[in-house]
């Protein structure tokens, strides 16, 4: 059996994604995707799931993108349900870079109130990306449920994935401003205020949402 210059340079990249360095494992994912090979799609997932490293992490979702989507739409959803938080939340921030809506029955309830938060965030990206036409107010509903989850970083990436749903969210939103909790209260309000004034930062939304909580004024915008 011949092996071909194409065939070593495969091996090498595989065997870089391994390496101690991780400069050396950036490249080798950088040319596992520049050449995509099929033989390449388990080991990246497989990598995906203990890779350290965000920026080398990152190059191993590129590098899955650039692979066919029959390849890697069945691996990924696989790997949704992995036992590893990293393993999913990978698996979720590829898909939604991959933004193939055949992967949207993998966003379940479960998967969006996932116990761990990273894990969480990268779902509520995904489903904004893969939501199918019409279940947008579906998926705010659940959305919702998430209200005053976490700290500030986790906060505001669901308000930012509610606001990127417009304003079918709105029914929502005003429901929660009505909750029994001041936390949920007061995130619903500043994803409120979000909405309004996309420019208006966070922080300052989240603290004159929690003046307004204070003040009893928990039902702003009804």
């Amino acid at each position: 059996m011949t092996i071909t210059r194409q065939d070593t340079d495969a091996i090498r990249a595989l065997q870089g994604l391994e390496d101690g360095r991780s400069s050396v494992r950036l490249r080798a994912a950088l040319a596992v995707g520049t050449t995509p090979d099929p033989g390449f799609v388990d080991k990246l997932i497989e990598r995906c799931a203990i890779e350290p490293e965000f920026l080398v992490r990152d190059m191993l979702t590129w590098a899955l993108t650039r692979h066919p989507v029959s390849m890697t739409l069945p691996e990924l959803i696989r790997e949704v349900r992995s036992e590893r938080a990293q393993a999913r939340s990978q698996a979720l921030h590829t898909l939604s870079k991959i933004g193939d809506r055949q992967a949207w029955p993998a966003i379940t309830r479960t998967v969006l109130s996932d116990a761990d938060d990273e894990v969480a965030r990268s779902a509520w990206r995904a489903a904004v990306v893969l939501v199918p036409e019409g279940e947008e107010s579906a998926l705010a509903t659940v959305l919702a449920t998430q209200f005053g989850r976490g700290e500030r970083e986790t906060q505001l990436s669901l308000s930012r994935a509610l606001v990127a749903l417009g304003e079918t969210i709105v029914p929502a939103l005003r429901s929660a401003t009505t909750a029994p909790d001041p936390r949920v209260r007061a995130h619903a309000i500043a994803t409120q205020r979000l909405l309004r004034d996309p420019d208006a930062g966070f922080e300052f939304a989240i603290e004159e949402a929690k003046r307004v909580v204070a003040l009893g004024a928990g039902q702003e915008g009804q």
